[in-house]
């Protein structure tokens, strides 16, 4: 009878936490936003954008460079006055100062487009992420891209759901269930 009665009671407890039993998952965001075709076309665009922003900054180097020459020229050859020579020299560091400045607005514009370019992209693999979690009955995905997972079996790899969901074409490698 007390056998009967633990193993009842072990059987009952067995039963009680399997139907506790949580579902984990994992996928590689980085992996995953490099086959997406919007983060191709984003990546494309902001190299654009970076380039304009860059060769405007190194026509200003350049010009500055140019009227630094010349006016060492014009000391050299003792053309010019010292109080000139000065004022010129001053005007010179203020130009240097404003392509620091040029260079600041640059990061920040170039931060401001990406953040315009990116997010959309990264609130629809979210979505999608959230979407295959609920579906599938995942408590947690990790994104093993992070390196904060250290080990996880493949079978719990949910990328190729996230694939799918986003409409991209899987491969066998990924898992995925």
């Amino acid at each position: 009878m007390k056998k009967t009665l633990v193993l009842t009671f072990g059987l009952m407890l067995t039963l009680a936490f399997s139907s506790f039993a949580q579902k984990f998952g994992y996928t590689n965001s980085v992996a995953l936003l490099s086959e997406l075709a919007e983060v191709k076309q984003a990546d494309s665009d902001l190299k654009a954008f970076q380039t304009q922003l860059t060769k405007r900054g190194q026509e200003m180097v350049k010009e500055l460079q140019d009227k630094a020459a010349e006016l060492d020229r014009k000391k050299e050859l003792g053309t010019i006055a010292p109080k000139v020579y000065q004022e010129q020299a001053a005007q010179l560091q203020a130009d240097e100062a404003a392509i620091g400045e040029y260079e600041k607005e640059v990061y920040d514009k170039l931060a401001k487009k990406r953040e315009e370019l990116y997010k959309p992209i990264l609130e629809k693999v979210n979505t999608a992420m959230q979407d295959v979690a609920k579906e599938n009955g995942y408590l947690l995905v990790f994104d093993a891209s992070t390196q904060v997972l250290l080990y996880a079996h493949e079978s719990l790899d949910v990328t190729n759901l996230v694939k799918a969901k986003l409409g991209i074409q899987t491969t066998t490698s990924g898992g995925g269930q």
